[in-house]
């Protein structure tokens, strides 16, 4: 594993680094405005399942998306006009939506969602922005801890969690701890009233 460390000095190396490796169907591990992240391009099969084999996370437990605007969201999920009001006040931010999502033929091809739903955000977090912006694609991505094991909140945990094993993300980029932070809330909205899923 490549380890990059995020200062001022080195932002704009780590965004072409995390961009690259993003483009090559690899594995990324970075900060976001919750806890630290495995990311991969979302419309690339092979990265997406690189995810689930590097988390040991079952094939059914579907993975979140990332997505840079309200625009790209309703591309791949229906969103009616009270979803989106509660969506714009809500993003970006710590909130993870579970939508109705769009048939296959109406919108692009995302790997590691469900057939009938899928869980988006716009995280705020301006590296995770950046990447959103200079890929042009979605991202999935979910904490970067082996599953049932605790979400990492520095480099250290992360390193402890993979040590030893055959399959590791291919870089991470090390923002430091981050230790008063949780992982986003998910409330579902295709159902009325909605339900918080995780506080």
């Amino acid at each position: 594993m490549k380890i990059i460390e995020l200062s001022l000095r080195n932002r704009e190396e780590a965004v072409k680094e995390a961009v690259k490796a993003l483009k090559k169907e690899k594995v990324i591990v970075c900060p976001t405005d919750t806890v630290y992240g495995l990311m991969a391009d979302a419309t690339r099969k092979k990265a997406v399942e690189k995810i689930f084999k590097i988390k040991k996370r079952p094939k059914n437990k579907f993975l979140p998306i990332f997505v840079k605007d309200i625009k790209t969201a309703k591309e791949l999920a229906e969103i009616n006009k009270i979803q989106e009001i509660f969506l714009k006040k809500s993003w970006p931010g710590k909130i993870t939506a579970v939508l109705k999502r769009k048939k296959e033929k109406e919108s692009r091809k995302i790997y590691g969602v469900g057939k009938k739903t899928i869980a988006l955000r716009i995280p705020d977090y301006k590296l995770i922005k950046i990447f959103l912006e200079e890929l042009k694609r979605p991202l999935a991505e979910t904490s970067a801890n082996i599953s049932g094991q605790p979400s990492p909140v520095g480099i250290k945990d992360i390193l402890k969690q993979f040590k030893g094993r055959k399959l590791k993300p291919d870089l991470i980029i090390n923002g430091g701890d981050f230790p008063k932070n949780k992982s986003s809330a998910v409330i579902d909205l295709t159902i009325l009233p909605p339900k918080t899923l995780r506080k």
